[in-house]
């Protein structure tokens, strides 16, 4: 790749580190098409150094204590929120990123204050979500700048999230209950979501010793395994449970086109949060899993020739229904890691299909020009499309997940 930065290549290594009839990649292949090395190494280049000079107009805009969110274009507004939101982690975690590529003083700062402010969450246990907030936040700051001060703010949160799990349903409570989760006294919610938090626990028991947390992680992940998935690897987006009995009650959506429906994000949900549950147990059948649920994707008949899936596999209006770029960016970054623990024609079918899906979201369709779109880097998200909430906006998480795919796919070009 680029000379200058063969310095951290190490840093950037450890990032690597439902229908029936849906065909199989053995069977039959959706056709990838053939992305220029060359042309998406430059791209990437490009669009890293664009993203450092969003940022940077983005830590002008916030104050401490204010994490953005999306951005409203016809109200040219910007909306944040407090460090509570589930998406606190995000920003600071994509100015980490970027920074290790190309050192910024305001993004230093910024890092610095945002990550001040956010520490205090580490005591939260009202929330799943501390893998989010807490491990791509501080776990990136671990990565790039060890302080043990970083290490204790980890432990504390994966405590405070292993509070959340509860040995009669093997699995971590989601939501609380609420009336519009449909859930009710002795309800237990799990949502797919809750998958990408479970990489926190496996850190604490690394640091700790302590394989409570590791089993906890792998508790969920079978439970999740077990109830949230159909027999073509499509997955529900909430499934509550009986909490004395631990039996799965009710499987539903909150944030898909209907129940039975397949959410293009929960989908990436699974297939990230599968491919680190191999990464850390190196136990194969998360690896077959993983690669289960990203042959669902790629072969879906409903995913568009360019890989940018609309916000639902089932959604009303196909094909003028709207993409998602976040879950875009979020399937990229997986596959890229997938590709790596595949082998023969599965690590070439995840690799360039990761790769077309960068090729993709790096054009002025999805891209930001400097200084536009409230700051962040990728447009044409779709948050909570029911809620009517985030539609066709940009997304911190979008704008983490394509930053972390552009990293990986950097990392093993290098390591190349």
């Amino acid at each position: 790749m680029i000379t200058k930065k063969l310095g951290i290549a190490i840093a950037l290594v450890c990032l690597v580190a439902s229908c029936d009839d849906v065909p199989k990649p053995e069977k039959e292949k959706q056709e990838v098409a053939v992305v220029d090395t060359i042309t998406l190494e430059k791209k990437i280049d490009e669009t890293l150094k664009l993203g450092v000079a969003q940022y940077e107009y983005l830590a002008k805009t916030v104050t401490t204590g204010k994490y953005p969110k999306t951005y409203h274009e016809k109200e040219d507004k910007l909306e944040t929120s407090d460090s509570g939101w589930w998406c606190s982690g995000f920003y600071p975690g994509t100015m980490l990123y970027l920074n290790s590529m190309f050192p910024s003083e305001i993004l230093q700062q910024e890092v610095d204050s945002v990550l001040n402010d956010l520490q205090k969450e580490k005591y939260n246990k009202s929330t799943h979500d501390l893998g989010f907030m807490m491990f791509c936040s501080f776990g990136n700051a671990l990565k790039f700048n060890p302080k043990e001060e970083y290490k204790e703010i980890l432990m504390t949160s994966a405590e405070s999230l292993a509070s959340r799990y509860k040995n009669s349903v093997r699995a971590i409570r989601s939501w609380d209950n609420a009336p519009w989760n449909f859930a009710g006294d002795g309800d237990f919610v799990v949502i797919i979501d809750n998958m990408m938090n479970l990489e926190l626990l496996f850190w604490a028991t690394k640091y700790s010793d302590n394989r409570g947390y590791m089993s906890a992680a792998v508790n969920h992940a079978n439970t999740t395994m077990n109830n949230h998935f159909r027999p073509d690897y499509s997955s529900y987006h909430e499934v509550i449970y009986n909490e004395k009995t631990g039996k799965a009650k009710l499987k539903i959506t909150n944030q898909g086109a209907a129940d039975d429906s397949s959410w293009a994000r929960g989908q990436g949900w699974g297939l990230y949060g599968y491919t680190v549950m191999y990464r850390e147990t190196q136990d194969k059948k998360y690896l077959e899993f993983a690669q289960h649920i990203a042959d669902y994707i790629l072969n879906h008949p409903n995913l568009p020739k360019d890989k940018i899936p609309y916000w639902d596999f089932n959604a009303p209006g196909i094909p003028d229904a709207l993409r998602d770029s976040s879950a875009a960016s979020l399937m990229a970054s997986a596959l890229l890691e997938l590709s790596t623990f595949s082998e023969g024609d599965k690590k070439q079918f995840y690799y360039s299909n990761a790769k077309q899906i960068l090729q993709s979201l790096l054009t002025p369709e999805y891209i930001a020009k400097e200084g536009e779109n409230g700051g962040f880097i990728l447009k044409h998200g779709v948050g909570n499309m029911p809620n009517g909430t985030e539609i066709d906006t940009p997304l911190s998480y979008g704008d983490y997940y394509l930053v972390e795919a552009m990293l990986r796919y950097n990392a093993m070009n290098m390591k190349n």
